[in-house]
């Protein structure tokens, strides 16, 4: 994509500032159920998450041009309804938490934060699927589900936006069923300006407890905060 915030540091960051609007795991289930229905078990069933990530962001195919990849990694953890966090680790720190009323954006090294209002800036986009309530139902309004082929030890699911004039193409999200519960896989992410971003997700855990305070933010002190 063309505009990023941020974007010598993170897609996600980036992502939410140059599209203005902005993951789905899984549950085990009877073979004959289809990767949909894992979906929709996970969204009924799953209240919050943890899991370690590596995140690889590919360039758009240009002609002459070698497509340029940036890999960042760090921790990711939610709570439904509205509440998710990345603390990105490397190759810079960066935080990018959703409290539910306000999305909010940490960079350490440029001692900046920028603060959007969530319903805004989220909704019928990637991170829409984290943050909705318990009914896939209710997110059939933005996104058509379909399964696809298994593959890679991973059941798949395309959820492709209706809203013809977004720029996300498509998300594919990779689901593995485990004997303790859902887990998430992979977010695969393609825009419609041929960028993809790929979050590989490992170390998940299924409804831990995580405490009210790590979805509050206060800026530091002497922190600039932006607010677009």
């Amino acid at each position: 994509m063309t505009i990023h915030f941020l974007s010598r540091r993170t897609w996600l960051a980036g992502w939410v500032q140059g599209l203005g609007a902005w993951t789905v795991l899984s549950l085990a289930l009877p073979v004959q159920a289809d990767a949909v229905d894992l979906l929709a078990q996970f969204v009924k069933l799953a209240r919050s998450g943890r899991a370690d990530f590596t995140q690889v962001v590919t360039s758009p195919s240009r002609v002459g041009q070698t497509p340029r990849i940036k890999t960042s990694s760090g921790s990711f953890e939610f709570q439904r309804p509205g509440k998710f966090r990345f603390d990105y680790r490397k190759p810079f720190v960066q935080t990018l938490l959703a409290d539910g009323q306000t999305l909010w954006m940490h960079d350490i090294e440029l001692n900046q934060v920028t603060a959007r209002k969530q319903q805004q800036v989220l909704g019928t986009t990637p991170l829409g699927l984290l943050t909705a309530g318990s009914d896939l139902q209710s997110l059939k309004a933005d996104f058509q589900f379909s399964p696809e082929p298994a593959r890679d030890g991973l059941e798949w699911v395309r959820a492709t936006p209706l809203a013809a004039d977004g720029q996300i193409r498509a998300v594919m999200v990779g689901l593995r069923a485990s004997p303790l519960g859902p887990e998430l896989a992979v977010l695969d992410v393609q825009d419609n300006l041929g960028q993809r971003s790929v979050l590989t997700f490992s170390a998940f855990q299924l409804n831990p407890v995580l405490p009210a305070s790590q979805f509050v933010f206060k800026p530091p002190v002497g922190t600039d905060i932006l607010r677009p």
